[in-house]
């Protein structure tokens, strides 16, 4: 099971979003700086994110983006799938055809489990992730520093 480059960005960005709700309309700019994503990359994200509700746009002068409702009805489930994301440990994406024409032997085993994450994944909302916002770094902090040890600002 591998959630790809598109799951996590996505997620990332609205939290972001999220962590600066209070501040009004958000650019892609500031959350391009901020998270270390390109904001080409991050406009294609939220032309989805914006079609499945997640996030309204808002031009002109001072215009961004805002969360399309409020933060704790938005899961990270909800994110990832918005942007086409799916969270599957199977072999087979589900097919039951992972030996050759067959269910393997641990099929159910990897199904089980992606039913387990995707029921964590949609029982964490952005306001949840919100309060824990002292455990959250940018992602190019997390780059630099892999093992993701929390560091002041001072530190680095």
């Amino acid at each position: 099971m591998r959630l790809t480059t598109r799951g996590r960005y996505a997620v990332t960005a609205m939290l972001d979003l999220a962590l600066h709700y209070d501040r009004g309309p958000v650019s892609l700019a500031e959350i391009a700086e901020r998270q270390g994503i390109s904001q080409s990359y991050l406009e294609q994200l939220f032309a989805r994110l914006r079609r499945n509700g997640l996030v309204d746009g808002m031009r002109g002068p001072g215009g961004g983006y805002k969360l399309g409702r409020p933060g704790s009805a938005i899961s990270v489930a909800d994110v990832i799938d918005a942007v086409n994301e799916t969270v599957d440990a199977t072999r087979c994406a589900g097919r039951r055809n992972c030996h050759g024409e067959q269910r393997c032997l641990t099929h159910d085993l990897w199904e089980n489990l992606s039913t387990q994450i995707r029921d964590f994944l949609a029982s964490v909302s952005l306001d949840q992730l919100v309060r824990e916002k002292g455990n959250v770094q940018p992602l190019h902090r997390l780059k630099e520093n892999p093992l993701g040890e929390l560091r002041s600002e001072a530190a680095v």
